[in-house]
């Protein structure tokens, strides 16, 4: 968790994340800043841009002048961004999960990034304990959704593959976000111009141009996909073209010829510089805090539970209720990552495609556990305190009789009332006039706050004889 406290407001300040959580203040600074500047967006602040650069930066490395001017295919992009607000509009949440570009490199951090940490730390604690040594502890590590696996794979070759051959061509093609910061930089104040005057038509701005916007030949820099990356400024041998106030239009080339003439590449404007930023990629989402395995003295055999059919999806405390939490979510998977006891997964259902859902076959969600909340950048889980958190009513307990061991192994078990920690459960004669009659559980689900102790502790396999049916709407108890 210490990362996350130095580095996790930079998940507060990506665009769409911004817009559902209705920051009023980080949207008009995104504005204000691409009306001045341009798009230092999507070349500073966009995770999933600094790692286009990455890759097109390992991809130029093959040959020497590796892009080239093309015009833009408005249609293209344009009718992504169609596809993005309509799939806003009428909820379909998969649509919006898919183009939005945090969700994106979130779902490829979570799902490819991540295991690989989590074994490198899982060496460690066997290192450690070779050495009699505990600073390190072994966490499982599990494929959440295979689903979610296979688009974040397909994301990321597709990001590699595109970048590495022509650059920004996703974030001036696909990206629906790239596409709304790219009209508003039509009309920002500080852009990069070229002087008609001192060009020479060498090209060497546009043939290192990864956003391949400039046009040499009519002097001009499609500003809607220039992303203001520089690398244009330092490539000009005649100081030809900056990055300065435009006021209107840039001025038209003179009709003659332009003499050629000799001029040291050494004489760079200094100012042009002045608004080009250190990017650098945030590696990992967060800490996974270690934890030691949840066993209950050996009663339950060494099988994996099945995930019970719940009628309404369980959604974490401080997301106020499924409908909330669906509208806002982006399935950047943050969250997921967050959480120390394997009780969130992406969603398979269609609805709610990769969205997070509650599911307590590996852990359950405890009640002074309030990481999933600090962490969402979107509003889809709002902060939450630990005593709210303790008494927010996010589902309740069934019982299935049919499950229980106590009735079809005639054993006294007490698991779910022991683990509760609310009270809510209380063991009762399954028939009271018949003396030394097996004990069953009660819910109280007035008390049940759907944390999930009971139904992860149960030893019944391969269902719970216990399960949380999740709430339409949360409410405090």
């Amino acid at each position: 968790g210490t990362i996350h406290h130095w580095l996790g407001w930079m998940a507060k300040i990506q665009f769409m994340p911004a817009l559902l959580a209705l920051n009023v203040g980080v949207i008009l600074f995104l504005v204000l800043m691409t009306l001045l500047f341009g798009r230092i967006y999507c070349s500073v602040i966009c995770p999933l841009g600094v790692f286009q650069d990455i890759a097109a930066w390992l991809g130029k490395q093959r040959k020497k002048l590796p892009y080239t001017y093309s015009p833009a295919i408005n249609w293209l992009r344009y009718g992504f961004l169609a596809v993005f607000v309509f799939g806003y509009i009428a909820g379909v949440s998969v649509l919006v999960s898919i183009l939005e570009p945090y969700s994106a490199f979130g779902r490829m951090v979570s799902s490819l990034v991540q295991p690989v940490w989590l074994w490198g730390n899982n060496l460690l604690a066997h290192l450690a304990e070779r050495a009699d040594s505990y600073a390190f502890y072994s966490v499982d590590v599990w494929m959440k959704s295979l689903a979610t696996f296979i688009i974040a794979v397909v994301t990321f070759v597709v990001l590699v593959v595109l970048a590495w051959r022509n650059g920004r061509t996703y974030c001036n093609t696909v990206c629906p976000v790239g596409t709304i910061l790219g009209f508003l930089s039509r009309f920002s104040l500080f852009r990069v111009a070229i002087d008609a005057d001192k060009c020479n038509n060498c090209t060497l701005c546009a043939r290192n141009c990864k956003a391949s916007c400039i046009d040499v030949k009519n002097f001009s820099v499609d500003y809607s996909r220039c992303v203001d990356c520089m690398d244009c400024l330092g490539k000009c041998k005649r100081d030809a073209i900056h990055y300065k106030p435009v006021w209107g239009k840039v001025r038209k080339p003179a009709e003659t010829p332009i003499e050629n003439t000799h001029q040291s590449s050494s004489d760079t404007n200094a100012n042009r510089r002045s608004f080009l930023s250190v990017a650098a990629l945030v590696a990992t989402s967060s800490l996974v805090k270690a934890q030691e395995k949840k066993v209950d003295g050996g009663l339950a055999t060494i099988e994996d539970k099945k995930i019970p059919k719940r009628l309404t999806p369980i959604t974490p405390a401080g997301s106020l209720g499924v409908r909330n939490f669906t509208n806002a979510c982006t399935a950047c998977q943050l969250c997921i990552s967050a959480c120390p006891n394997g009780v969130l997964r992406p969603s398979t259902s269609l609805e709610t495609f990769m969205q997070p859902e509650v599911s307590y076959e590996r852990g359950y969600c405890r009640p002074e556990c309030t990481l999933c909340s600090s962490v969402c950048p979107a509003g889809a889980i709002r902060p939450i305190s630990e005593a709210d958190k303790s008494a927010t009513q996010i589902g309740h307990a069934v019982w299935i009789e049919q499950n229980c061991v106590a009735l079809t192994d005639g054993v006294n078990c007490g698991n779910c009332e022991r683990h509760c920690p609310v009270g809510a459960i209380q063991m009762v004669a399954y028939d009271p006039e018949i003396p030394g009659e097996q004990l069953i559980p009660v819910v109280n689900t007035e008390r049940c706050i759907g944390c999930g102790a009971c139904e992860n502790l149960c030893p019944s396999r391969p269902f719970s004889a216990i399960y949380v049916e999740g709430h339409e709407r949360h409410r405090l108890i």
